[in-house]
């Protein structure tokens, strides 16, 4: 598989809230914060996406996808201004045909989904990603709008495996979502270029070396083995990936790998003897050392913690 489908792999994203929401008048809705991700597309109107920690206000437009993968509290409006109603009493309304309507809807609707992330260090992983991924180019919006109207399509009529048919599109649309934002990314230069881990995988140079080591885990790479992969100098390529993954090669491989071994300890059953080698660690203290390093805990504490 490819780097990003891997990291959906151990995140096992599952989709647990699709609806939509179609607010009319002037409103304001508060979320809290909440773990996992949020994927959400507008259908038609706009409204304001004001998210914690972050200092600009984006203001949405139909065809527009955003992502929140922070888990921060934010808010949605028709004006930033207006005092929010916190979102468990709006969504404690009934649903028709799948959607929420709230001041009897018209002005702006919206659909999408929550995702639940069945790993316990999905935070690790999550951060790699910005608390804010708002896809809104034309060529994005195509993309997405089948997905869009499916599901619209599916909530409305309620037939047979309909729950089944939102959720593989809900995960259609995170995965078209998270796509689109690499390829947004690649295509920026100079000032504007996009730095982050999501980002380093639409680089030709840097996605060549994160989808080797994501091949081969246990592989012993070196500097400058990845750098030859890469096509650039040893100190070239160091210096760009830190820049753009935000840790260095080496970091970012022991990091994979311990989460690697931490979805082991928790699915596999197998010793440490057995985990070690097969992530590239010949002795067992020091895969026990760097297990510990990233992930706060022995393997054999991670493994009763999680009730392996």
């Amino acid at each position: 598989m490819d780097p990003l489908s891997d990291v959906l792999a151990l995140l096992k994203p599952r989709s647990y809230v699709s609806a939509g929401f179609d607010a009319g008048g002037d409103w304001a809705v508060r979320y809290p914060p909440n773990i996992g991700i949020k994927c959400y597309s507008i259908v038609s109107g706009q409204c304001w996406l004001a998210v914690d920690g972050v200092a600009d206000p984006a203001l949405l437009k139909a065809g527009d996808c955003f992502l929140l993968p922070g888990g921060r509290p934010f808010v949605m409006a028709s004006d930033l201004s207006l005092p929010p109603t916190d979102s468990a009493e709006i969504f404690a309304a009934p649903r028709v045909d799948g959607v929420i309507h709230h001041n009897g809807g018209g002005a702006c609707l919206m659909v999408g989904s929550r995702f639940s992330l069945e790993y316990s260090h999905a935070g690790i992983l999550l951060a790699m990603l910005p608390p804010v991924v708002h896809l809104r180019r034309e060529a994005d919006q195509e993309a997405l709008l089948w997905s869009v109207k499916r599901m619209m399509r599916e909530l409305h009529e309620q037939r047979p495996g309909s729950a089944l048919m939102a959720e593989h599109l809900a995960h259609m649309m995170l995965i078209l979502a998270l796509r689109l934002h690499m390829e947004e990314g690649a295509k920026s230069t100079g000032a504007d270029a996009a730095v982050g881990w999501l980002f380093a995988l639409a680089d030709r140079q840097m996605g060549a070396a994160l989808s080797a080591m994501h091949a081969q885990p246990a592989q012993r790479w070196t500097l400058e083995a990845l750098a030859q992969l890469a096509g650039m100098s040893r100190s070239a390529f160091a210096l760009k990936f830190k820049t753009m993954v935000g840790a260095s090669a080496m970091e970012y491989l022991t990091r994979w790998r311990m989460l690697l071994a931490g979805d082991k300890l928790r699915h596999s059953g197998a010793p440490i003897s057995v985990i070690a080698p097969s992530l590239g660690y010949e002795s067992e203290s020091a895969f026990s050392t760097a297990f510990k390093r990233v992930m706060g805990s022995s393997p054999r504490e991670y493994a009763r913690q999680q009730g392996a």
